[in-house]
């Protein structure tokens, strides 16, 4: 899938979609799901096809509490897997996010494997996606600002943007861009100026409550928390590392490759802060959702398998999918209740890992 003749933002892209779906890229401490155990309810009392599972997020109604997550743009082969990813979301009512439009706003003819979404998907809820390492100045490429930005949004005419934060990834990278300074203001402009709601999006190691809050107070509008247990970039670059020689990488990636607060952890504390939590990293089933939803969050964000469904065609999507929703449905019936939000207020247990986690960081 990774053509080695293609360099640059392109050809990384291109390598981030091979990995990400041929080769053993998430960590060995997992998301913390594990640890979590909803409580039965012997006695119900809601219908299964009661359950209603739709969700409102930035003003707008979804089927399902489910985003396709930001995955792949910006190199011909994303063309045909978005399109995949976006009649699925279409159909199922479901949110989707795009990778970074990046190579596309230095390449304008790359437009075309993100704009595919929404010619694809008219009526889906659409997120556009830019770094935020990219907001700064590096010292080498253009920084990108509020005209990029907008730029962005209506290459897919977004209905929110994401900003991703991933300096665990850049920091292994061999190209990665590791200036921070300047960060969060950056991203503060964008949320003033922009005008669709500004996402902030973890991609792989999580983030606390403490960053959360700031976030929140930066003026995003929502936080997709990216926590440790999923896709792991660290791991990603380090395999992009070994193919280039780069022994900065290979070390880094080795070392870091357990890096981040757990999916579960992240949840609970990104939670409490007054905006939209999406729980995304290490989803995997309808009960890693659930069990999502009784720490806080409001959606869950799914990647990889999705991807992996996508190579296959559209039949398989669908059952991934119907699937994920079914056991979603159970599992909010069984817990007593009648929609997923209910699920925070009912009782759990929490245990191992995780409890130490939530226990030391004062989440409990």
């Amino acid at each position: 899938m990774g053509d080695p003749t293609v360099s640059g933002v392109e050809g990384r892209k291109a390598e981030h979609l091979e990995l990400s779906v041929n080769e053993p890229v998430e960590g060995a401490s997992g998301p913390g799901w594990a640890d979590i155990e909803l409580v039965h309810e012997a006695l119900p009392e809601v219908d299964l096809e009661e359950v209603d599972l739709g969700v409102e997020l930035l003003g707008r109604r979804l089927r399902a509490p489910v985003m396709i997550a930001a995955m792949t743009g910006g190199h011909e082969g994303a063309l045909e897997v978005n399109g995949a990813l976006a009649r699925a979301a279409s159909r199922h009512g479901l949110a989707i996010g795009v990778g970074s439009q990046r190579a596309a706003l230095q390449d304008p003819e790359l437009a075309h494997t993100y704009a595919v979404v929404r010619e694809t998907a008219p009526d889906a809820f659409v997120v556009g996606n830019l770094g935020a390492a990219q907001l700064i100045d590096q010292g080498a490429g253009r920084q990108l600002g509020l005209a990029d930005a907008r730029a962005a949004v209506e290459m897919v005419r977004a209905d929110a943007l994401a900003i991703h934060l991933n300096f665990l990834e850049e920091s292994v990278q061999p190209e990665g861009d590791r200036r921070t300074r300047g960060i969060a203001n950056a991203i503060e402009t964008l949320a003033e100026r922009l005008a669709v709601p500004v996402i902030a999006k973890e991609t792989g190691a999580g983030m606390t409550r403490a960053t959360a809050s700031r976030l929140r107070d930066l003026g995003v509008s929502a936080l997709d928390v990216g926590g440790s247990g999923g896709t792991n970039f660290a791991i990603i670059e380090r395999m992009r590392a070994e193919r280039q020689g780069d022994d900065r990488g290979i070390r880094l990636g080795r070392s870091l490759a357990e890096w981040g607060i757990p999916t579960a952890v992240s949840v609970a504390g990104a939670s409490g802060v007054g905006v939209p939590v999406i729980a995304t990293g290490g989803v995997r089933s309808g009960l890693d959702a659930a069990k999502a939803f009784a720490l806080g969050a409001t959606m869950v964000g799914v990647a990889r398998p999705l991807l992996q469904a996508a190579l296959e065609g559209d039949d398989a999507l669908d059952r991934w999918i119907e699937n994920f929703l079914e056991e979603l449905r159970t599992v909010v019936m069984l817990a007593g209740c009648a929609r997923p939000a209910e699920l925070r207020v009912r009782p759990r247990v929490i245990h191992g890992r995780t409890r130490d986690w939530l226990d030391q960081l004062g989440y409990a």
